[in-house]
């Protein structure tokens, strides 16, 4: 059977994540009912990340073994009739047989929103944290280049995670204000604990509001105490925005035939 990548994109607001579960809409459980639909045949999606509720995703991907062939440029519009409009198929390609989506990845890029204005933006909510007060951005910039590296970040874990090691290698933290209202802190890395990434986001927002130091935040790493970082910002300022894997490693190994 060939072997489908598809690359989607969502608004995670009202979903309970990514990954399917008995109580609880989520964007696997609609992913299945779309290519079922489409195929006639009972399939599932298996995702690069299950993203927690509220989260979400520019470049999220699942792979899915189909019985016959669509060209690809027409599969994202074939599934799209029948997914909501809180989750659309952007791009699809056929890859090797065996090719994963949760195990050939070789990092994620994320990006945490904060709207900073003294009023909150009815049209930014969804997609940011509000912040009211001012924030030192370059006291963020500063901060952020503690963390890239190879480090134990387990004071940067939320209670619940299943991982095995603390450990993670993190290629790059980058503070930015796009503009007067807005401050994106992006994140990249090869793999990331539970809430990783909001609790990154929300110790750089203490030291944007003074309450930790630049100079803090090697020692916050070393102590692996959790208390010492920051807070775990909301789900709904965090995108995941985009995927890396290697393209002609994941090709199929001929084209499939229609």
């Amino acid at each position: 059977m060939p072997r489908l990548l598809l690359f989607v994109e969502y608004d995670g607001t009202d979903f309970a994540g990514f990954q399917s579960q008995e109580n609880g809409r989520t964007v696997q459980d609609e992913l299945n009912k779309a290519v079922s639909k489409l195929y006639k045949e009972d399939i599932k999606v298996t995702g690069c990340s299950r993203t927690d509720a509220g989260v979400h995703a520019k470049c999220h991907l699942s792979h899915l073994d189909v019985p016959f062939v669509i060209p690809e440029d027409k599969i994202p519009l074939a599934v799209n009739q029948f997914l909501p409009g809180d989750v659309k198929v952007r791009e699809a390609i056929y890859v090797r047989d065996g090719f994963s989506a949760r195990f050939d990845i070789t990092g994620k890029k994320y990006i945490y929103r904060i709207y900073n204005a003294r009023t909150p933006s009815p049209l930014n909510d969804r997609y940011s944290y509000f912040c009211p007060y001012e924030l030192d951005v370059d006291a963020m910039k500063e901060a952020s280049e503690h963390f890239e590296g190879e480090h134990d970040f387990r004071a940067f874990c939320a209670a619940g995670g299943s991982q095995k090691t603390y450990t993670r290698l993190i290629h790059k933290v980058s503070v930015t204000r796009t503009n007067e209202n807005h401050i994106e802190i992006e994140v990249s890395g090869q793999a990331f604990l539970y809430n990783m990434v909001r609790i990154i986001a929300g110790t750089l927002l203490a030291v944007g509001d003074g309450s930790i130091l630049p100079s803090e935040i090697p020692e916050i790493i070393i102590k692996g105490e959790r208390k010492l970082a920051g807070k775990t910002l909301p789900a709904k300022g965090l995108t995941l925005e985009e995927v890396y894997f290697d393209r002609a490693l994941a090709a199929a190994d001929s084209s499939p035939k229609t």
